[in-house]
């Protein structure tokens, strides 16, 4: 049975967008301390190369704070996971015990976020969510989007924004590896390869910016800007849907 829960959120140079991704997790913190008082729930923000005020902005928000200089999103959230293993096992829970839940410093996440994670966590090892635009005025880029996209039960999509895992399944599976890119659709192929206990669910869903300027080459943002730019000249757009098939 889940004893802890802890929120990895990695982020560089994201002062502006981190406060609404923070107030967000403690709200979804709130709701499940109220459904479940006997559960520790913490967050930790990996900082990884901020040059801009990230580090207080989540010293403000009283959440826990590791610093990196990786620069690679893959890196950063295993250090962030593996401080959480480390801050749980140091309260004597075992990583049978412990949901780690991962999201993004530009995502907003739904007040039942947390409560709906520990709900699938009963049955499964990991969750893998689904993540909606957050922002995308263009209603023709919007409606394009939403056609590419299956959001729903047993969807194909994978969002580091929105994975849930079961702390002895991550490291029984290797962790996230140090990759610039697809390190969730990476640890997730390598999940359902190791144990059936996994969803993907809609019920969960997130909502990510939908800015143009990228953290991370191949990501959210650039298969964003690659589909604006396909509606608009009717080129096919590089990038993908952030997915996992088969």
């Amino acid at each position: 049975m889940i004893r802890a829960v802890h929120v990895v959120i990695p982020a560089r140079n994201e002062e502006r967008r981190l406060p609404r991704c923070l107030d967000s997790v403690e709200v979804a913190r709130v709701a499940l301390r109220q459904a479940r008082p006997d559960l520790v729930v913490e967050v930790t923000v990996v900082l990884d190369r901020c040059l801009d005020r990230s580090a207080e902005v989540a010293r403000r928000a009283l959440v826990h704070r590791l610093t990196v200089e990786h620069g690679n999103v893959g890196a950063a959230r295993h250090a962030g996971v593996r401080a959480a293993l480390a801050v749980s096992g140091g309260r004597g829970v075992d990583p049978e015990d412990l949901w780690v839940a991962c999201t993004d410093a530009d995502t907003v996440v739904p007040p039942h976020w947390l409560t709906g994670h520990l709900a699938l966590s009963d049955t499964h090892d990991a969750v893998v969510g689904t993540v909606e635009p957050l922002g995308l005025t263009d209603a023709s880029v919007l409606s394009e989007w939403r056609a590419r996209h299956r959001l729903g039960e047993g969807h194909p999509h994978v969002h580091g924004a929105n994975l849930g895992l079961r702390g002895s399944a991550y490291l029984e599976v290797g962790g996230f590896r140090a990759m610039a890119t697809d390190e969730d659709v990476d640890l997730i192929r390598r999940i359902r390869a190791h144990t059936g206990r996994w969803v993907a669910t809609d019920t969960v869903r997130v909502a990510s910016s939908a800015r143009r300027t990228p953290r991370a080459r191949g990501g959210f943002s650039d298969y964003l800007t690659s589909l604006e730019a396909e509606v608009r000249t009717g080129e096919a757009a590089d990038g993908h849907p952030r997915q996992e098939v088969g």
